[in-house]
Order: structure tokens, then C-alpha cells, then sequence
């Protein structure tokens, strides 16, 4: 028998002998580390197509919270350990025999599944029998638009994707060191999993769609004590001319805020820890999605797509993607859930999969801590093919060429994927930098012929918008424009784009707050395929 058959033969009895000897917590590492080593990486391009040296750009306020790295992969589907839920340990104990006596039967009914996703975390927060109360507020809550026929359309999504879960993960390095440190911090932590359940992907023959009314009813019931979602709306921007005929593609651009990070690192001084609760800040963050029901959806510090949102999008229909950074801050904190991300969604009922690339951005030929995701798609409807691609730059005042290279970095990359330029591109991020920045103009005029989406909502069509986060830090109050949605011009045109808050709507407290869940705005666009000639 040759040496990797032995290898097979083995491993799982080693797994399972190593089980029994571990923690939740541990098992899930372990087990996440396995999975992990097992998938494919995308190789960097070669040095020598690297950009020439950026010179230095203008500085900025904006810091990015922690950069230590921390060898240690990511955790996988288990609740936080940090989250505080109102009620005593009684409580608590009561909500952990509800969870362990529902698992048996959690992937029959997408019900219950998804009341133990939202509400496991929340004993207090429960839903009584009956209507779900409502949110209070002096003025109604902004409504969702349940009967629309895009929310329709993610119902029949989540239907007919009920056989066909996506399970991607994405490697976090190799090597037992590595292992062996994640494994210490996790002991160390005593961040044990309490619902062992989701550590085991669930059998896609058995797995049921959830309802997208039923599951905002779920975030209505958590967060019936906060005030009412920010009022927000879309912008026409259709310009004169032909336009296709074919259904608008909806994408939506969300840094989402990690929770570690959020709670143990960015030291929001004006916003009250009680507004960072995971088991309710999560209810916002769906009620955002839900509420503009986006096709395409790009997220940046994402530290809980295993257990929150692969599990309930993959049910509404979307097929997911997730590229932890190899080095996460959030794995510095205490209690964390692992590391934080890129993660990239579709609705399976649009768009088929075409190819698909996960990046570890380079600068100045060194593999840095931040990454990307590249996707091309299918429109099912128009059979026209297109790239998406989400990615997080490095943060922080002082590395303005550190960003630069990476942002050429991704421009090669997405240049060799869209067989330079002939496919169509989209690319959603958080690039950490002003329009003012070198790493804005390289893609501002690559010759991929990109442009930011968000220019088109200022009068003169030139002018990104004056903020998309805002926030209160310990060093003082941080306003910047940092996310943006690029868009191959030739081949796209933006249909409209979802308006930003206010300085009135945010309030003098800023980012986040009991109203929003982030520190940056979520950006939505409508696109469609300008006709061919």
C-alpha cells in the first residue's frame, strides 16, 4: 500500500482519537485546519509584473484596529464566547438545553433552524408565542419590501437551492506549528464552542430553505427594543440611450465590522457596548441585506460566516465564498471566533459559476495580510459572462505605498482574469484610502477602463462622496470615504445607486450605533449590460 493510501486510511482514526481528547473549540480548529489544507491557493504573479514604486501619498486619520499577526487559522462554526445575552446563568443554561434538544432535529425544519441561528445567543430576547412584537419607535420602522418581486425571487432562490448547499472554505497555511499555535490560543482563550452541532456540515439532502419573511420576522422579534432602521433611498441614474432589456444585476459593497475587532479593538468611545451585542448586531446586519435584497453581495471583516452567514444565506439561496486574512487581528482578542474576512455571495437562481480565484495580495513582492476574491459569473438570463471581486486593503496612515502595491497587485490579477479587460468587471472593497491616494488613481486609470459607481450621485458626476464611515475613536473623530464599487464602463452602466445617510440620520454619536450595526455604509448599485453594438 502505498504511502498516501495509508495516509487516508489513518487520518481519521488520528481525528477521531484527537476528538475525543479536545474541547468543542479545539475539535473545530483542528477540524477547520484539515479542511483548510485540503483546498487550493492561488498562486501570486510573478514579481516582475509588479507596478513600478509608488511614491509616497497624502496621510490620513483612518487606523486599522491591531496588526500583530497571529499564526493561527480560523475557528469555525461556533458561537462567541464574548457574547454577553441579557438574563443570569439560568438563563443561559435554560437557552443551551433548548439549543442541544433542538440539534437532532435542526436541519428538518428551516424554522427552528433558523430561530437557533438567531436567537441562541439571546436567551433573553426569545420570541413569545403569538404575532412578533414590534419594534418600537415614534415613527414606524422602515419596511423591507416583502412583497417585491426581488424578494420574491430570493424565496424562489432559497427553494430551488435546498439540495444544493455551497461548503467553501478557503486554507489558512499548513504545517503543525501552525496548528499547534492555534490550538494553545484556543485552550488558552477558553473560547469552547457551546453548540457543538454546527461543527459537523449538515447533510445537503436534508437541508430546507428558510422563508426571507420568516427570517425578518426573527430579526424584527430580537430587535424589537431598538429604534427603527435608517430610511434610505435609491437615485436614478439611467442616462439617455439604450440600455439592456434584461434584469438589473443588484450589488451591495458592506464592511460589516468584524465583532472581535468591534468589541475588543476599535474602541468606539461613543458607542455603548450594549449596541455591539453580537446576538442583536447581527439581526441588523441581516435586516440590511434582507432589506435590499442584493444579487451580489461583497462583505469585508467577516468573522462569522460558518456559523451565521453561510448557514442562513446558503438558505435563502445564495451560493457563498470566504477568504479569512492569514494573520487576522481579531485572533488577538480574547474569545474571538476566529479570523475575519472577505466573503463573496450570489443567488444561485442568477448566476451560474464560471471560475473562481482566491488571492493573497502581494506588495513589493512580499505575501501580505490582506486578501481578495475573483469570481466570473453567468447570467443565467442574458448568458453574458462577468467578473465580481471583493478585497480589503491595509489600513492605517503611513502605508499609502504598502496599498498602492497591493492595489496594482489585484489590478494584474483581475487584468490575467478578465483576459485583459474582454470580460466585464465589478470590483467591491474596502481600500482604506481616500480618492487622494496613489492606490485610487492606479485604478482610476487602469486599463481595465474602471470607474467608481458613486461619483455618478455627486452634481458634477466627478466627486466621490464626502464620507462612507464615520466614526469615534479614543485618537478623535474619523470621517472618510474608504469603500468604493469600480465597474468596467465600456461594457456596464449604473442603473442607480442606494443614497448615504445623513450627518442628521448618524447622529452626533456617529458609527456604529443601536440604529446601524457597522462603522462604514453599506453601498448598493444596480447594474446592467450596456448593448452590444
Amino acid at each position: 500500500m502505498d504511502p498516501p493510501s495509508l495516509s487516508r486510511l489513518v487520518a481519521p482514526a488520528l481525528s477521531a482519537l484527537c476528538a475525543r481528547r479536545l474541547p468543542p473549540s479545539s475539535r473545530r480548529l483542528a477540524a477547520a485546519s484539515a479542511f483548510a489544507s485540503q483546498q487550493p491557493q492561488h498562486q501570486p504573479l510573478s514579481p516582475g509584473l509588479a507596478c513600478p514604486a509608488p511614491s509616497p501619498g497624502p496621510r490620513r486619520e483612518e487606523k486599522e484596529p491591531g496588526s500583530l499577526p497571529s499564526d493561527a487559522p480560523e475557528s469555525l462554526l461556533g458561537s462567541p464566547a464574548s457574547a454577553r445575552p441579557a438574563g443570569g446563568s439560568g438563563a443561559r443554561g435554560a437557552a443551551a438545553a433548548a439549543a442541544a434538544a433542538a440539534a437532532p432535529g435542526m436541519y428538518q425544519s428551516p424554522r427552528r433552524l433558523c430561530s437557533a441561528l438567531l436567537q441562541r445567543d439571546a436567551p433573553g430576547l426569545r420570541r413569545p408565542p403569538g404575532p412578533p412584537p414590534r419594534r418600537r419607535s415614534p415613527a414606524p420602522a422602515a419596511a423591507p419590501r416583502l412583497a417585491s418581486p426581488r424578494l420574491l425571487a430570493v424565496a424562489s432562490a432559497a427553494r430551488s437551492v435546498a439540495r444544493a448547499c455551497s461548503r467553501t472554505a478557503c486554507p489558512m497555511g499548513s504545517g503543525t506549528s501552525r496548528l499547534y499555535s492555534a490550538l494553545t490560543k484556543t485552550l488558552d482563550g477558553s473560547s469552547a464552542s457551546q453548540h457543538p452541532e454546527y461543527l459537523v456540515a449538515p447533510d445537503p439532502e436534508h437541508l430546507e430553505p428558510i422563508d426571507p419573511k420568516e427570517l425578518l420576522e426573527e430579526c424584527r422579534a430580537v430587535l424589537h427594543t431598538r429604534p427603527p432602521r435608517f430610511q434610505r433611498g435609491f437615485v436614478d441614474l439611467r442616462a439617455d440611450g439604450p440600455s439592456s432589456s434584461h434584469t438589473p444585476i443588484r450589488v451591495m459593497q458592506w464592511n460589516i465590522l468584524a465583532q472581535a475587532l468591534g468589541e475588543g479593538k476599535d474602541n468606539f468611545v461613543q458607542c455603548p457596548l450594549e449596541a455591539l451585542k453580537w446576538e442583536e448586531r447581527k439581526c441588523l446586519i441581516l435586516e440590511e441585506i434582507l432589506a435590499y435584497q442584493p444579487d451580489i453581495l461583497c462583505l469585508q471583516e467577516v468573522d462569522h460566516y460558518f456559523d451565521t452567514f453561510h448557514p442562513l444565506l446558503s438558505r435563502l439561496g445564495y451560493q457563498g465564498t470566504f477568504f479569512p486574512k492569514p494573520w487576522s487581528p481579531c485572533l488577538d482578542v480574547e474569545h474571538n471566533n476566529g479570523p475575519d474576512g472577505c466573503a463573496l455571495f450570489f443567488l444561485q437562481n442568477r448566476f451560474k459559476l464560471v471560475n473562481s480565484a482566491n488571492i493573497r495580495l502581494t506588495a513589493m513582492t512580499l505575501k501580505t495580510n490582506q486578501v481578495a476574491i475573483a469570481q466570473t459569473l453567468e447570467c443565467k438570463e442574458s448568458s453574458r459572462q462577468f467578473c465580481i471581486a471583493v478585497t480589503h486593503l491595509k489600513a492605517r496612515t503611513g502605508w499609502e505605498r504598502f496599498r498602492s502595491a497591493q492595489g496594482c497587485d489585484l489590478l494584474q490579477n483581475l487584468q490575467s482574469i478578465t483576459q485583459g479587460a474582454k470580460i466585464p468587471l465589478i470590483v467591491c472593497g474596502d481600500f482604506n484610502a481616500e480618492p487622494t491616494e496613489e492606490v485610487y488613481r492606479h485604478f482610476a486609470s487602469s486599463s481595465l477602463n474602471l470607474s467608481s459607481a458613486y461619483k455618478l450621485l455627486s452634481a458634477d458626476g466627478q466627486s466621490e462622496p464626502p464620507y462612507t464611515t464615520w466614526k469615534i475613536r479614543t485618537s478623535g473623530e474619523c470621517r472618510h470615504t474608504l469603500d468604493y464599487i469600480w465597474y468596467s464602463k465600456h461594457a456596464l452602466s449604473v442603473r442607480s445607486a442606494l443614497d448615504l445617510l445623513t450627518e442628521e440620520q448618524i447622529g452626533p454619536n456617529r458609527l456604529p450605533s443601536f440604529n446601524y450595526p457597522s462603522d462604514h455604509l453599506s453601498l448598493v448599485c444596480d447594474f446592467s449590460f450596456n448593448e452590444e453594438r
